[in-house]
Order: structure tokens, then sequence, then C-alpha cells
């Protein structure tokens, strides 16, 4: 990228351009004439995936109608998520270009961790009836989530999905998300299907007959080499996936870690913490500076709108390949395999731990924040026994010095407990920032040279031109706005008081360093005394 198109960039921040502001009208889109008076069932619509998709068709697309899967939590009801679930800023460009869009939307109210996904058999009539286009997105992401919890949402839920699907009249295109890492116990990743250790049917009757305790006594067992039960149950999901949709126009979409949006619907937007938004923000703000893993290893990340544009298109590839498999049933062609893609970043724009770290901090110090807690740094450390002593020196004993000073003042002590949280974290990541794999992605990168050049500009999925300085640039800013709740007004407040961390920093670290080399001249002059008398 040229110093212009950097300049360019930089300008941006992120204020609601979208891939739609550069179409040319004239030219003809396969896409759009795919989504055009279609009706979608949209699973996960309230989760982050799952919203951008739902936005991104609304504001993109012509569709007919989109039905949204929705439950109740945390004391909140139905109708009452619905209706918040388009307060947030994503769907403000939507707002202003389509204004009547929620006459397009209309819940189903289900939970994916029932039976059937919890929808009436009223709604699953509405679904049958009228929907040609299914994304299922609706997935537990926690990676120490319970057995039982994770095989109904990412096993079962899909199962039953499949099921009802194989009765919809008119069904074009079944997309299941799934993630890149659901076979992690292989170091090379192909875009192809691989066995589980059980199938999904045994998977589902095991946690269906078993107490919680004797489940939870015999999941150590059951993963064997898979890290957590994430990885666990969608690998099984995979398996299922062949089995229950093979005469179905099924795709499976395998996403690796989805970070912060790049262009659309606006720049930087995310709305979670989860593997790599964790570690970017931990070390924004002071409070992650250690973290086990291997700094030339990669971190396979990947915006958040371009996997939204690439699920849309693996739709209306497996509906063209569908068509074209029926159209020549005749010639005694074999039946239509089920597309894998892997969509990943490290073929064609990698991107190691090290860079990670570089470009986080280097755009995280030119937007500190007045909430960082002290001057942000990041050890990446392979050796487990290193890593425990530094945690211990940087995290844990500083914490209960501030929590000390805390109770003395008669405040509340939080750090020691928010260190616990910070390094069961850091257990939890550490199998994927320790890890290496190699992907493959022909079948991805297959699919955006078909595209027309309207698709390109419309959705567009291409790592291959993407740059992660500038990535980052809109990364970091989108963080600090949307997670940390501090608007880019506030900078050069953020920056006084972190030149005030700066000093503080490192007059600490010279203060440790010089009593350290007096503890060491104490020993050794100490040894030497010994020596004389003995």
């Amino acid at each position: 990228m040229n110093q212009q198109e950097n300049h360019s960039n930089y300008e941006r921040e992120g204020n609601d351009i979208t891939a739609a502001d550069m179409v040319v009208p004239e030219q003809d889109s396969d896409l759009l004439n795919f989504y055009e008076n279609s009706t979608i069932f949209i699973t996960g619509a309230t989760g982050f995936l799952g919203k951008l998709c739902m936005e991104k068709l609304l504001r993109t697309c012509s569709v007919r109608k989109i039905y949204i899967l929705v439950r109740s939590k945390k004391g909140k009801d139905i109708e009452k998520r619905f209706e918040e679930l388009f307060d947030e800023p994503s769907f403000d460009p939507l707002k202003r270009l389509k204004p009547d869009f929620r006459s397009k939307v209309e819940f189903i109210k289900g939970d994916a961790c029932l039976p059937d996904l919890g929808i009436s058999i009223e709604d699953q009539e509405k679904i049958i009836s009228e929907v040609d286009c299914i994304f299922h997105y609706a997935a537990t992401v926690r990676f120490d989530e319970k057995l039982r919890t994770a095989t109904y949402i990412n096993v079962r839920a899909l199962r039953d999905l499949l099921r009802i699907a194989k009765h919809v009249k008119k069904l074009r295109a079944f997309v299941h998300v799934s993630t890149a890492f659901s076979n992690c116990i292989n170091n090379h990743i192909d875009e192809t299907f691989y066995t589980p250790p059980i199938t999904g049917d045994k998977l589902i009757r095991l946690v269906e007959c078993l107490d919680d305790n004797q489940l939870n006594s015999i999941t150590p067992g059951l993963l064997g080499e898979y890290p957590n039960t994430y990885a666990f149950t969608k690998s099984t999901a995979e398996e299922l996936l062949r089995s229950e949709g093979n005469n179905l126009p099924v795709v499976l979409f395998r996403p690796s870690i989805v970070t912060a949006t790049y262009k659309e619907p606006i720049s930087g937007w995310i709305d979670n913490v989860y593997g790599a938004t964790g570690v970017l923000l931990g070390v924004a703000i002071g409070l992650l500076r250690v973290l086990r893993g291997d700094a030339n290893n990669y971190a396979d990340m990947v915006p958040a709108d371009y996997v939204v544009n690439c699920s849309l298109a693996t739709a209306w590839e497996v509906a063209t390949l569908k068509s074209l498999n029926n159209n020549d049933e005749h010639s005694g062609q074999a039946k239509l395999e089920i597309p894998v893609f892997n969509y990943v970043s490290t073929p064609e724009k990698p991107l190691t731990w090290n860079e990670f770290r570089f470009y986080s901090r280097k755009h995280c110090l030119r937007i500190p924040s007045e909430k960082c807690i002290w001057f942000g740094y990041l050890f990446l450390i392979t050796n487990m026994y290193l890593c425990l002593v530094m945690q211990m020196l940087l995290h844990t004993i500083p914490a209960y010095l501030v929590d000390f000073i805390a109770v003395c003042l008669r405040k509340e002590p939080k750090l020691v407990k928010g260190y616990e949280k910070i390094h069961k974290f850091s257990k939890v990541i550490e199998y994927f920032t320790l890890g290496n794999w190699k992907f493959e992605n022909g079948n991805t990168q297959a699919l955006w040279k078909k595209l027309k050049i309207q698709d390109k500009q419309l959705f567009d999925f291409s790592m291959k031109n993407l740059t992660w300085d500038s990535y980052f640039y809109v990364y970091t800013r989108g963080s600090r706005v949307y997670i940390v709740k501090d608007p880019l007004d506030t900078i050069p407040q953020g920056r006084k008081w972190y030149r005030k961390l700066w000093i503080m920093h490192y007059t600490s670290v010279a203060i440790v360093t010089l009593l350290s080399l007096k503890l060491v001249m104490f020993i050794f002059s100490n040894l030497g005394i010994l020596s004389i008398l003995y």
C-alpha cells in the first residue's frame, strides 16, 4: 500500500464507510440477484456474527423477510431483547439508509439449548413454507462450557435444525458456521471433513442419559486430545452435518479467530472480548502483562464483516452447485459432496503473534484511554514455569499490594479477583497461542475469483487485499470506543494520563532494578566473607 492509500485509511476512522458506498450500479451482481425477494432464517442473530449477517442482508440486499431466533435472557423477555437488538451503533447506517427495515424482520421464539431449538410447531411450519436460506450461526463459544450445554447448543441444535430443513419446500442453501479450529488436533487442516472420536448421535444420547456428576467425571476422557468442549462439540457437529445433511444444499463454513469489522457497517465494530480482542484490550489497559504463547506462531485472525460476506457468498455458491448437479442427474453424475470453506488469513495474509503485539501496541499508543491502569506491555513466554514466575511477579504480587492499599483506604479490593479471571482466560487461550496450524483455503480463494466485480465490492472478503497495519488502526479504535466505552475525543486527556503511567512504570523498573542489584551485591559480599572464614 502506498503512502497516499495508507493516509486515506487512517483518515477514515471507521465512520460509516461501507462497501455499498463504492458500488458501480450498472454492473451485474449474482449475489444481489440471489437474495432478491429471499426469505431467510438466521439462528444466533443476537450474537456478534448473526447480527452482522442480518444487518448486511437488510442494508445491501432486497430480501423479502428475515426470521431470527430469539430467546429470553437475564430477566428480559423476547420482545424486549428484540427491541434492544437494533439499538446498537452497528445498525445506525441501516437506519439512515432504510428507515423501514424493521418491517422485514420477525422474531421466532426459541432456544438452541432446547430440543428442536424450542421452536413451536406453528413456527416450524412457517419456516418450512416460507424460508429458502438458513444461516446457522447459533453456538456457545465458551471454551470452558459444560459438555451437556455445549452438546445441546453446538450439536443437537444443528441436528434438529437439519431435520426441520429437510421439510423446507424451497430450500436453496443451508450454511452451518463452524470454526477453523474444530479439528485443531491436526496440524494441517484442509477443506474437508475429519472423523471425530464420537458421532453426533452417540454424543447426544450420552449426555441425555447421564447426570451432571457422571458427565463431568468422564468429560476429560471424552475430550482426549481436544483442548476444550467447544472444539470437541464443533468437530462432532461437523460429522453430524455430513451424515444428516447429505441430500440438502448444505455448506460447512469455518472461520478462524473472528475480530472487529474492517469496513462495514461501521469500521472497528466489536461487542465482545473473546480471544484476540481480550488480549489486545488487556494489554492496552495495562492489566495483561504476561501470556504463555509463541511469538513466532501464527495468529489466524479474520475481520467479522469479511466473515459474514464470505458466508453469504458460500450460500450462493452451494445453491448454484446444487442446481447444476440436479440438472446433470440424468448423466449419472455422483451426488454433490458438501462443500467446505476454511475462512482463514494465514495462506494469503499471515500474521504472527509478535506482529499482533507490534501492531496492537503501535496503534493503542496513539489513542491511550484515561481508563488505563498501567503502562501497556506484554511478555509472550513459551516455558510454563517461567511464565508462572513472571505472572507472580507482574500480576499477582502487584495485585495484592494494590488491594492492600485499597483496604487501608477503606475501598473494595478488586485486583486479586480480577487477575484470577485473567489467569483463567490466559489458561483457556494458551492452547491457541502456543499451537501452530497450516490451513488450506483453496475453495475460498476459488470462490473469490468466481465473483463478479460488483460482488467483490459489495461482499469483500479477500484477505489477500487486506493490510494489517490499516486494519489494526480501526481495530484498536473500535475496541476503545465500543468495548472500553471511551470516545475518541478524550484522546488528549488519555495521552496526559498515559505519560504519567509511563513515568511511574519506568521509575518502578529503575527502583526494582537498583534494589535487585543491591540484593545481589549483598549476597555476593556475604559469600565472599564466608569464603574467607572457611
